[in-house]
């Protein structure tokens, strides 16, 4: 039995029944395409998922992460796939958080009824890596707008978005007091940015993710866009990115248990010298030690989530939700390929999409390493390595 199973029942039904209507027919021939799930995110949208944390006010429903992380959970326990538009979910919280009344109202309303998708979030660069602070790419104002030029690399979903959030250097690192100054965050419109100064080229991955490699030419941007303060985009992002890691950590939670379920229900059926191979041990260790991991991790992503909500510092507990939720995702992911042999391998179950699917998350949004290290130097209080 899962410990959060009655946790947001009826948004949990709500996104079963949901899924339903996506079979693992519909991934595998996006997979072989590397299409975007167009009608999958166009159901999620118009059932209110995406929007579950914009304010009522603004057309949304208000609800707080735990309501997201359920949701989330659930579409990755059902075999779909959340990474298409997750960040529809988060990325919006730095304009509800740090921008302007004026784009408060003229953007959240449109994202909340999905007239206007904010799914890319512009910060990793090729030379910089997940060393925010020496991204390069560089906002040179002008009068009313911003000069852009620069280069972006990982950036997902950019060709099935109308807005990115995007940060950029708007003071060079070298003329700056901390190396997290001079950093701004920059709204642009995509629709009009194509072609303008901004050319977005697909990135080909081992799994169906869209994303993408930005280059920034002389792109024209408001000052009007600028979201906050110039200079203090750095602490802007630093909740969203918590929130993405949180957000995912229950992706990796509803992976596990879709290896596990797949896994207990092929253990059981599956008849190997007269009997079922759910029988042995060996077989049916692995499979209850991955639940003893995914239920364990669980506690720890809905902790941090709870913590996210009440607005207490949860830098550490999503750190380490995160890498707690991906390990286990991916022991299991592990685990349900051998229970499966051969089959394991085969398009049709499933098991091998997801396998490369939850892979992804020991290295995105951030690499297990740097999460040791963080809990290494933060809450150990060890001498920094760099």
């Amino acid at each position: 039995m899962d410990l959060h199973a009655d946790d947001h029942r009826e948004i949990r039904d709500a996104v079963r029944r949901l899924c339903a209507e996506f079979p693992g027919s519909y991934w595998q021939a996006l997979d072989r395409e590397r299409a975007y799930p167009q009608e999958f995110v166009a159901a999620l949208t118009k059932a209110g998922f995406l929007s579950v944390l914009i304010p009522e006010v603004y057309g949304g429903s208000g609800l707080g992460l735990g309501a997201a992380i359920a949701i989330l959970e659930e579409i990755h326990r059902a075999g779909c796939n959340g990474g298409a538009c997750h960040a529809q979910m988060y990325t919006m919280g730095t304009v509800l958080k740090h921008g302007s009344d004026e784009q408060k109202r003229r953007y959240l309303p449109l994202i909340a009824s999905g007239e206007l998708r904010l799914q890319a979030f512009g910060v990793t660069e090729p030379t910089a890596g997940t060393d925010t602070t020496r991204i390069t790419t560089f906002a040179r104002r002008e009068g009313d707008k911003y000069i852009v030029n620069g280069q972006k690399i990982w950036i997902s979903r950019a060709e099935h978005s109308d807005l990115m959030v995007l940060l950029v250097r708007t003071t060079p690192r070298n003329e700056v007091t901390k190396p997290t100054d001079g950093m701004s965050v920059l709204l642009v419109d995509m629709r009009e940015a194509v072609g303008n100064g901004l050319t977005v080229r697909p990135i080909r991955t081992m799994l169906n993710h869209a994303t993408t490699e930005l280059f920034f030419d002389n792109l024209e941007v408001p000052v009007a866009n600028l979201v906050g303060v110039e200079g203090e985009g750095f602490r802007y992002i630093l909740s969203g990115m918590n929130a993405e890691r949180i957000l995912i950590a229950s992706e990796c939670i509803g992976d596990g248990r879709f290896f596990i379920d797949k896994a207990t229900a092929y253990a059981k059926e599956r008849t190997v010298f007269g009997r079922a191979i759910g029988s042995n041990q060996g077989v049916q260790f692995p499979i209850a030690r991955a639940h003893v991991q995914v239920t364990a991790a669980a506690e720890v992503v809905a902790k941090a989530a709870r913590m996210y909500d009440q607005g207490i510092s949860c830098g550490t507990e999503a750190n380490m939700a995160k890498m707690l939720a991906s390990e286990a995702s991916w022991y299991s992911a592990d685990m349900c390929i051998q229970t499966h042999g051969g089959f394991g391998f085969a398009e049709e179950y499933d098991v091998e999409r997801k396998f490369r699917e939850t892979r992804l998350y020991q290295v995105a949004p951030i690499s297990t390493n740097l999460i040791l290290s963080h809990v290494a130097t933060h809450t150990l209080g060890l001498p920094k390595s760099f």
